[in-house]
C-alpha cells in the first residue's frame, strides 16, 4: 500500500462495513462513515511507521478492490509475538472471486516471514460469512470473547488464531 493508495482503501474499508455489518452494527453509525476522513485516516496510519504491514489486492481496469493490515497482536497496551490481522476488506462486488483469498494468502506469507509463531484476529460473533471465510482459512475460535461497543449497542467479537509454520 502507498500514500496514493489510501482513498481507494478508505472506499474498501467504508463499503466493506456498509456491506458486511448491515443488521450487525446501528445503521446509522455505518450510514455516517466518510470515505474522506477514512482517507485521512489511512495517510496517517501508514505515515506513523507503527509496524503495521498493509497490502493491497488489484485488479486490472478496477484498481484496489481489497486490503489486509496486520502486525503485532496488542493486548492491554503492549505488542506481543503473536501476529494480529486487524482488517481484511473487499469491495463488495468483488466478495466471492478470490481476492479475499488472496489477501489472506499474502497475510498468512507476510506473517510466517515476521516470525509469528500464530496469527489471531477478532470478528464479530454474529458475523457467520466471515467466520467461514476465517475457518476455511485455517482459522478457529480459541473461546476468548470481548465487547465492542458501537454507538452504545454491544457488539460481541470472539478471537480466532492460526497456528504459523515457518517454510523449510
Amino acid at each position: 500500500m502507498t500514500p496514493d493508495d489510501c482513498e481507494a482503501v478508505a472506499t474498501v474499508r467504508v463499503r466493506g462495513w456498509q456491506s458486511a455489518y448491515a443488521g450487525l452494527m446501528p445503521q446509522a453509525h455505518l450510514d455516517a462513515m466518510d470515505i474522506a476522513e477514512d482517507a485521512e485516516l489511512r495517510r496517517r496510519y501508514l505515515s506513523s511507521r507503527n509496524g503495521v504491514v498493509n497490502v493491497v489486492a488489484e485488479r486490472p481496469g478496477l484498481g484496489v478492490v481489497g486490503w489486509a493490515a496486520l502486525g503485532p497482536y496488542r493486548e492491554d497496551g503492549h505488542r506481543l509475538e503473536r501476529g494480529e490481522l486487524y482488517a481484511i476488506y473487499v469491495l463488495p462486488e468483488q466478495t466471492g472471486t478470490g481476492v479475499g483469498r488472496a489477501l489472506m494468502a499474502e497475510v498468512l506469507a507476510r506473517a510466517t516471514a515476521a516470525g509469528h509463531p500464530d496469527l489471531a484476529l477478532w470478528v464479530l460473533k454474529d458475523n457467520a460469512p466471515a467466520r467461514r471465510f476465517y475457518e476455511r482459512a485455517g482459522f478457529h475460535a480459541d473461546g476468548a470473547e470481548e465487547p465492542f461497543d458501537v454507538d452504545g449497542v454491544g457488539v460481541p467479537e470472539v478471537r480466532y488464531v492460526r497456528t504459523l509454520t515457518p517454510a523449510a
